[in-house]
């Protein structure tokens, strides 16, 4: 998990750059003059740049803390108290994310027992309860729920701050964390990360491969900066929001040689006389499969479901199963023949996109391969 900065520090860096005196600064965050330019100090040296210039009229902000000091002024109020310290919340968001102290103490490098004390201050500091056990298990109260999903994006505001003032020293680094969903892990992300790279080469990239349902709560949580996938009609009118770069056109696709191939004037029956591997109903895919098999009248039977690319491949390579997938995803198998593409009887279009956070703001890297996402998808459709 981030190293995350001092909260003191932080408090103390966003109160000059409101007030731009450090005496009224000190005043409004609680601490002497000597201790908050001790802290300004500690923040410019992690940062590796002065924030601000002092002048007989005050501190002026340099640009490195006019690149920092909105995120970290929108940190400090998700995170919502200065009692607070970094060391409780990397404990408390770890226990968030992985679900027990121990798999929580693995990630942050904390013994079990710290991580629990950390967790029990935080409860105390804030006077709320975070964490109730059910049953053998833990699991967050409704306001530790909360807590969690706002210091998560807090963390990835941080993050961002600081990589923006890395980016402006010359310096660029950090992550840029991608939730993909299938069809993106096809040619469109892999692609895309290579022309980025060759742009940008000291940026890392971080992909995390799951369905909308397994990358929706990270992304909320701040844990994903972006996710590229089938756009969903319940990401609407939420803290989420998604635009549509390209359409796909998923095609039924069945192993060469497969009876329906050669029966393309009763096609509309054939599709209901042979199973089907589908993922799970609440997907898109499956949705459309509905929809198509409702266009004539048919009644197809999904005989498995799945939601992985590589375990329908064999399954259709060895039996009878039809799927209805994009082409770009079995591109290979196509072109070798093992596998056929067949034309839907009426067209079956999906929206393919990007959904961010409504109110995320992304760092010039992060833009960059925003830009670079669209351009390709362009390319591709």
């Amino acid at each position: 998990m981030e190293d995350i900065p001092n909260i003191r520090h932080l408090s103390a860096f966003a109160a000059v750059m409101k007030h731009g005196s450090a005496t009224r600064a000190a005043e409004v965050v609680n601490l002497t003059q000597p201790a908050l330019t001790q802290a300004i100090a500690k923040l410019e040296v992690r940062l590796g740049t002065p924030l601000f210039a002092r002048e007989p009229s005050g501190m002026r902000p340099t640009e490195a803390a006019l690149l920092l000091g909105p995120r970290a002024e929108t940190a400090l109020t998700l995170i919502g108290s200065r009692r607070v310290t970094a060391t409780q919340i990397r404990a408390f968001v770890a226990l968030a994310r992985h679900g027990s102290y121990s798999a929580a103490s693995e990630h942050v490098g904390l013994a079990a027992a710290s991580l629990h004390r950390a967790v029990g201050d935080l409860a105390q500091a804030l006077g709320e309860r975070l964490v109730e056990r059910r049953g053998r298990h833990l699991a967050l109260t409704r306001k530790g729920e909360t807590r969690a999903r706002n210091f998560g994006l807090a963390l990835a505001e941080l993050r961002s701050g600081f990589a923006e003032v890395s980016d402006w020293l010359g310096n660029a680094g950090g992550a840029i964390v991608i939730g993909a969903m299938p069809l993106s892990r096809a040619r469109w992300l892999p692609r895309s990360i290579l022309k980025f790279q060759a742009r940008i080469s000291n940026v890392d990239i971080k992909v995390i491969e799951g369905s909308y349902g397994e990358l929706a709560g990270p992304l909320r949580n701040g844990e994903i900066d972006f996710l590229l996938g089938a756009l969903r009609e319940d990401a609407k009118g939420d803290d989420l929001e998604g635009r549509q770069v390209f359409i796909d056109f998923p095609k039924i696709i069945a192993r060469s040689g497969h009876p329906i191939a050669s029966s393309d004037s009763e096609l509309p029956h054939a599709l209901s006389d042979f199973p089907w591997v589908l993922p799970a109903p609440h997907t898109p895919l499956h949705h459309y499969w509905q929809k198509l098999m409702e266009s004539f009248g048919g009644r197809g039977k999904v005989s498995l479901e799945c939601g992985s690319v590589l375990t329908m491949r064999e399954l259709l390579l060895e039996t009878d199963l039809l799927t209805l997938l994009s082409p770009a995803q079995v591109r290979i198998e196509l072109q070798a023949g093992l596998l056929v593409a067949i034309d839907p009887p009426t067209p079956v279009l999906r929206p393919i996109g990007i959904t961010q956070r409504r109110d995320w703001r992304p760092t010039s890297s992060q833009q960059s391969m925003l830009d670079i996402l669209e351009t390709e998808a362009l390319e591709l459709s």
